[in-house]
């Protein structure tokens, strides 16, 4: 129970610091938020676990390959934001289409053999 308490602290402390960095200074709070932070806690809350290398692998992998559409978010935000749209609007467009690209890259992985 420890572990998951300290889990949810380290993330939630993360996820507060890249507010705050990001209010003051929009270059170190994308660069702060840029870091596979996640991705390496889970990595190592993965390894802490003894859960298998090839499991942890897997996971890596996997996010190497859907890395790829989610860069769809933050090319479609800033430039629907850019064109005078609302916050809102804006934030659902990127969002809804991030989850199609991830949808399409799925397809594409699985046609090429590639498992997630």
């Amino acid at each position: 129970m420890l572990q998951y308490i300290i889990k949810v602290i380290l993330s939630a402390l993360i996820i507060v610091a890249v507010s705050e960095i990001g209010k003051r200074s929009s270059l170190f709070g994308a660069l702060v938020a840029a870091l596979p932070l996640t991705s390496l806690l889970a990595i190592v809350w993965m390894r802490l676990e003894k859960v298998g290398t090839d499991q942890i692998a897997r996971l890596s992998g996997s996010i190497f390959w859907l890395v790829i559409p989610s860069l769809l978010f933050f090319i479609l935000f800033p430039f629907l934001l850019n064109r005078g749209m609302a916050f809102w609007f804006s934030f659902a467009i990127a969002a809804v289409s991030t989850t199609a690209a991830y949808l399409l890259m799925s397809r594409i992985l699985t046609a090429a053999g590639i498992q997630l």
